[in-house]
């Protein structure tokens, strides 16, 4: 889980696994796999950051990128 800030200054706790597109209108609006969108105050830069950290966290970029060198090979 990602930690973000809603537009009324409380915090919000998203699954970044399911976030399926982000947009800024000025506001970050971000979409997930379910539909739902949650608008935060964050910069679009900052949650993709948030997101590549948890990522790297969790393992999943690594498990990526050998399953990626394995099929190259």
């Amino acid at each position: 889980m990602i930690s973000l800030t809603r537009l009324n200054g409380k915090p919000i706790f998203v699954n970044a696994i399911l976030i399926e597109s982000m947009e800024e209108t000025p506001d970050t609006i971000i979409t997930l796999i379910t539909g739902k969108k949650i608008t935060v105050l964050e910069q679009g830069a900052v949650v993709v950051s948030l997101v590549q950290a948890y990522m790297q966290e969790i393992g999943s970029i690594r498990a990526t990128i050998k399953s990626m060198d394995t099929e190259v090979s």
